[in-house]
């Protein structure tokens, strides 16, 4: 198998806002940034009903059809168009699918395109709506907060879908109020990257460092024996620095949030471990930024070792191959927590509210196919992005490539994500943005969380608290 797939996150910002531009765009403001990357639902449509009432809106699927026709709306993550018509030409030969046609629909080129879509599908009614979305991970609460889609919880009883079979790091992803708000689909993880070669010949030992510490102290003796290359790039801020960082701020017993708390963003856990993400790159020198993928200037050899997303495997070896040997491991811990500090990432698909039962059930029909055991590893062995089930068999997947192997035994040790960068609309590049003046400007730590985390908490209470009871 050869297929040099771009990197699933990293490609998100390839249209309305070509986000490998931030750096800059970091100048103009987060705010700036903000609208221009984050043109979806951050507020409820007219009529919606809001957040809060949309558990209320259970419907019983006793003795509803399942209607002929649906659509499934997607930005085809990871390139997975080819895969997903395969899966649906599957589903169709079976005896649940026969009856059910699945109109695929490009509806954008990244996550934001998709939302924008379905918002303005929202406020043309329910006739415009599709049956399926898919959910990134940072847009699905947005459509929670919009009272714009529906709770799986009927449709996961009516359709006998067994959510134990999924992985229940990645389930969880989608939970909240009681309900379960989508199901897992196009998953992802951010893995350790790095290059065999220079490890080899820096003289260090065959494996991903056990904690960032760790990597400081090989960092000296990467940069001796591999002088044109960095020993580590950090990845692209505005597509991975709200994901990826949360890794090193747990490792410190830090974070952007605990629960909707924001304080811990400023605490002094947060600040040393921002505070060593800054002296990597001017005081030790070890480390770069990356201004489009850091994967990409792995590949080149301009840098030693990355973070990042496990979907970028397959890209990563085909385009090492005959260059370099490509090893890959576990996020490095930090000095209070080695694990877990791996955050889940990716997108998971969900059902519209108001439309009518029967395109409901059709919609949740497919969803079962599309993430049942066999579909998922399908899906995983075309695009790079791990199996969403327990169940699956995934023997002939880490045969073909066995670093796979890495990715998915770290689904055993993942981390939910921290609210302030999944459920607060615009968290993301607002986080992106204060990180690159701290990376990039080397702005002071304390002041930049410290203006973030106010700006999060204007964010959250004007449009989250209120819609949440909180």
């Amino acid at each position: 198998m050869s297929l040099n797939l771009p990197d699933p996150l990293a490609a998100l910002g390839s249209k309305a806002v070509d986000r490998r531009r931030f750096l800059g765009l970091a100048g103009l403001g987060a705010g700036a940034m903000a609208l221009a990357a984050c043109g979806g639902p951050t507020t409820a449509p007219a009529g919606s009903g809001g957040a809060t009432s949309s558990a209320a809106a259970a419907v019983d699927f006793t003795g509803v059809k399942p209607a002929a026709s649906i659509s499934f709306w997607s930005n085809h993550p990871g390139g997975s168009e080819d895969v997903t018509k395969e899966i649906i030409k599957a589903f169709n030969a079976t005896d649940e699918g026969k009856g059910i046609e699945v109109k695929l629909v490009t509806a954008g080129a990244n996550y934001e395109e998709v939302a924008t879509k379905f918002q303005t599908a929202q406020a043309a009614g329910a006739a415009s709506l599709p049956e399926l979305v898919v959910f990134s991970d940072v847009w699905w609460f947005r459509y929670f907060l919009a009272g714009s889609i529906t709770p799986m919880d009927p449709l996961i009883a009516a359709t006998k879908i067994d959510t134990g079979a999924y992985r229940q790091g990645l389930l969880a992803d989608y939970q909240y109020n009681g309900s379960q708000w989508a199901i897992p689909w196009a998953r992802s993880t951010p893995l350790f990257y790095y290059n065999k070669d220079h490890w080899k010949s820096a003289g260090l030992e065959d494996r991903a460092p056990k904690t960032w510490a760790e990597f400081a102290e090989w960092a000296p003796k990467l940069a001796s024996a591999n002088p044109k290359a960095k020993p580590y790039q950090h990845a692209a801020l505005a597509d991975y620095a709200g994901w990826t960082f949360q890794n090193i701020l747990w490792g410190y017993g830090g974070g952007w949030s605990k629960d909707f708390d924001l304080s811990i963003m400023t605490s002094d856990a947060s600040v040393q471990a921002i505070q060593f993400l800054q002296d990597s790159v001017y005081t030790g020198k070890w480390a770069g930024v990356s201004s489009k993928s850091a994967t990409d200037d792995l590949i080149a050899q301009a840098t030693s070792a990355a973070l990042g997303s496990t979907g970028s495997l397959v890209g990563v070896l085909d385009g090492a191959k005959g260059k370099f040997e490509v090893g890959v491991g576990f996020l490095p811990g930090g000095p209070t927590s080695a694990s877990p500090v791996c955050p889940t990432g990716g997108a998971g698909v969900g059902i519209p509210k108001g439309i009518e039962p029967a395109r409901q059930l059709a919609a949740a029909t497919f969803v079962k196919f599309l993430t049942s055991p066999e579909m998922t590893v399908k899906f995983s062995e075309a695009t790079g992005y791990l199996p969403v089930r327990e169940d699956a068999d995934t023997t002939a997947l880490i045969a073909d490539n066995p670093l796979r192997k890495t990715a998915i035994d770290q689904l055993a040790v993942v981390r939910k994500q921290d609210n302030a960068r999944v459920f607060i609309p615009g968290a993301d590049q607002e986080i992106a943005a204060a990180m690159g003046k701290v990376l990039t400007a080397q702005a002071g730590v304390k002041d930049s969380l410290t203006a973030l985390q106010t700006k999060l908490q204007s964010l959250y209470d004007s449009q989250v608290k209120s819609k949440i009871g909180g």
